[in-house]
């Protein structure tokens, strides 16, 4: 049961994306910054959490999920060490994603010979 809860919420996260991108204006760049801001908005006021509680990765893995530990680790850094924790603790909470998404870049850029898009 939980994965099926996981690949719905993921899934229904995914959807949405993808009908604003084909049925707006909305370039997937913004759409993407979109769905980080929700997710520190919606983090910040308590709801992403429960959304997390119930589908576990189904809601931590898209971008919302990113922005929901953007400020997740905001808040718990604060509590540990003031206002310092402000620019500290964002970074600690997605040091892990932030990484993994440079290594995999740099790996399918050295495997594929990218191109630029013109």
């Amino acid at each position: 049961m939980e994965y099926l809860k996981a690949f719905l919420v993921g899934g229904l996260i995914c959807v949405v994306g993808q009908l604003l991108i084909d049925k707006t204006k909305i370039t997937a760049g913004r759409v993407l910054v979109i769905f980080v801001v929700v997710g520190c908005i919606l983090g910040g006021i308590g709801i992403y959490g429960r959304l997390v509680d119930f589908a576990g990765a189904g809601a931590l893995v898209p971008l919302p999920g990113f922005g929901y530990l953007l400020t997740k680790g905001v808040g718990e850094e604060i509590a540990r060490s003031g206002v310092a924790g402000i620019i500290s603790g964002g970074i600690k909470a997605t040091a892990t994603g932030i990484t993994a998404a440079v290594l995999f870049g740099l790996a399918a850029s050295v495997f594929f010979n990218p191109k630029a898009k013109l």
